[in-house]
């Protein structure tokens, strides 16, 4: 029985995925649960597992391609079927090739396969200077193989701009939309399009170079963006807009949370406060319930696990990686497991499973030095804790003022699932576990 290969989706508001690279070629086994491709979603980009066992066939989409969410883009078939479907196409040969072809292709990060699925680029002719291709690496290909003009229309008047004795420059208009906004002289790129026309990605090669090309006055600069910082963009735009937020403050004593996590680094070694905020959450949102409820499809969901995403800044954007089942860990377990996600995060590595089914949300912004912020509601879910740096302020202690480490807290409430009492409340329970860590005890 055969299994379709479909564009995932990770949020209900994502319409489409931009497929980065197979990690299999047609007519290649498969096992369940192996990584099968890469794409870039509207959360981040993440490698997708093969949801069946059999072999690759019918592969409808390539690396660059935009694809709705949903669209079967293949099917991973039977063996008997797939032998008889390879054979078909391409015979022994052909398997043979793509076998070839998958040992001879390099292991490239994310965003590099992205860039040179735009730029056409096939990475097996990139040199490789370290084990993975970066972005780095594409861009300076790019660059360096940017071809030189070729000869110009030969039935093409000297002055065909007709503005004085000055040539105009053959380009698409892409091209010159892109040398105006960036401020490059047409004149002093190198064409690589048809008959040496100038073409977006010569702009660019050019601007990265930074050869001697002259410069007009200067204008702004527009910059593109990628997938996953667009379609943040929208999801938050969306939320900011359609969520009635309102918000709680709250300055906490951390001198106890120091403590503890002191003494938590004899068996812990890289345990940080973000690990002991999302275990108090985690304990908090067990005795307040409906702040990690959900709103959706005009109806409260009462969640019955506690997943806590943490938001995390990649190249690309913002991800929340999401720690599953939070209540039932241990600090060690926590900690461990949010470490693995901040560094697959960063190499563009998550998975599906990853970032899936958030309850509630952290954003810590305390190693900036922000001494408070407000967070935008990340939907379905009902809040977002914004947390600030640990500074040391003057607060009263037995009615003498005293020196004490404080931080502040803000919860970023959706008043369609929470209103200010149970948000309140919620508040209070946390800041008391902060200042107390021993009420996990209890």
């Amino acid at each position: 029985m055969s299994k379709d290969v479909v564009m995932p989706a990770l949020g209900m508001a994502q319409e489409t995925g931009t497929l980065l690279r197979w990690l299999k070629n047609s007519g290649d086994t498969i096992v369940k649960g192996e990584m099968l491709m890469e794409v870039e979603t509207d959360k981040a980009m993440v490698e997708v597992e093969a949801t069946a066992s059999g072999i690759l066939a019918d592969v409808s989409a390539q690396a660059g391609d935009v694809i709705p969410v949903g669209q079967v883009i293949a099917r991973i078939v039977g063996a008997k079927e797939g032998i008889q479907r390879d054979t078909g196409k391409q015979g022994n040969k052909g398997n043979e090739e793509n076998r070839r072809g998958e040992e001879l292709s390099p292991r490239i990060s994310p965003v590099a396969a992205r860039i040179a699925a735009e730029h056409g680029v096939d990475v097996r002719q990139i040199k490789k200077g370290r084990e993975v291709i970066q972005k780095e690496d594409v861009l300076a290909f790019v660059a360096q193989t940017a071809s030189p003009p070729a000869p110009l229309l030969k039935n093409l008047p000297t002055n065909f701009s007709g503005e004085g004795s000055q040539t105009r420059v053959l380009a698409s208009p892409k091209a010159r939309r892109m040398a105006k906004e960036r401020g490059v002289e047409l004149e002093n790129v190198r064409g690589s399009g048809p008959n040496g026309a100038v073409i977006a990605a010569d702009v660019l090669a050019a601007e990265r170079r930074d050869v001697s090309v002259k410069r007009l006055e200067p204008a702004a600069e527009t910059i593109p963006v990628s997938n996953v910082w667009r379609v943040m963009v929208e999801r938050l735009s969306h939320a900011w807009t359609t969520i009635p937020h309102f918000y709680l403050a709250r300055d906490v004593n951390v001198t106890r949370l120091m403590s503890w996590r002191d003494a938590s680094k004899r068996n812990i070694e890289k345990i940080t406060y973000t690990d002991l905020l999302v275990k108090l959450c985690a304990a908090a949102l067990a005795q307040h319930p409906r702040v990690n409820a959900s709103w959706q499809n005009n109806a409260l969901v009462m969640n019955q696990k506690i997943n806590v995403g943490i938001a995390v800044a990649i190249e690309d954007g913002l991800t929340v990686p999401v720690i599953h089942n939070a209540q039932a860990l241990s600090l060690k377990q926590i900690s461990e497991r949010r470490a693995e996600l901040i560094a697959r995060a960063h190499a563009g590595k998550l998975s599906l499973n990853d970032l899936r089914d958030g309850t509630f949300t952290i954003s810590n912004l305390g190693m900036y030095g922000v001494d408070a912020f407000n967070a935008i509601v990340n939907p379905p879910q009902a809040a977002i804790l914004a947390v600030s740096r640990i500074a040391e302020r003057v607060v009263p202690i037995n009615h003498q003022p005293s020196v004490q480490p404080m931080m502040t807290l803000t919860l970023s409430c959706d008043h369609r699932v929470v209103d200010g009492a149970r948000a309140a409340q919620f508040l209070d329970a946390l800041a008391n576990l902060i200042e107390e860590p021993l009420g996990l005890l209890e």
